[in-house]
């Protein structure tokens, strides 16, 4: 699910929504969420000062505290 909400979020900001990535890698406590965009679509993703990958940060947790999971966001240029 949290794997679908990011993808559906990035998808619609990107110029290149065929190129979105989002791959979910296990761990012990936490499982990541490796974000690959298409060239020239980082900077959308970061935004200005980190707000956009803060944000949607913000909105993994929000989403994954009914789980009981953790899940953290990184982003792949």
């Amino acid at each position: 699910m949290e794997q679908d909400l990011i993808k559906y979020i990035v998808t619609h900001l990107v110029d290149d929504p065929e190129a979105v990535r989002v791959d979910l890698i296990d761990g012990e406590k936490t499982k990541v969420l490796e974000l690959r965009v298409g060239k020239g679509d980082e900077g959308r993703i970061i935004g200005k000062g980190g707000s956009m990958a803060k944000a949607m940060r913000t909105v993994l947790q929000a989403a994954s505290s009914k789980s009981g999971r953790r899940f953290a966001l990184e982003i792949i240029g």
